[in-house]
């Protein structure tokens, strides 16, 4: 596990040790990890619903799997 070092502004380092305060994490570092957890989620599902609307608009890509990644590479 690596260790990495960020400036935060006061709002942001108040918000951390509110977290702390209720409970909802033992130390900085977890409020962090599970920020990034929830953000790598959320990013995860936008690329879900992006793809979503894409089908929807008609933009998928139909044919032979091996033709489609020529296409694309």
């Amino acid at each position: 596990m690596s260790t990495i070092s960020v400036p935060l502004t006061g709002p942001l380092e108040q918000f951390i040790d509110d977290m702390i305060r209720r409970g909802a994490a033992p130390n900085k570092a977890e409020v962090v990890r599970q920020a990034l957890v929830r953000f790598a989620e959320d990013q995860a599902v936008e690329a879900v619903l992006r793809s979503e609307q894409e089908a929807r608009d008609g933009k998928v890509l139909r044919g032979d799997l091996r033709d489609l990644i020529k296409q694309v590479t």
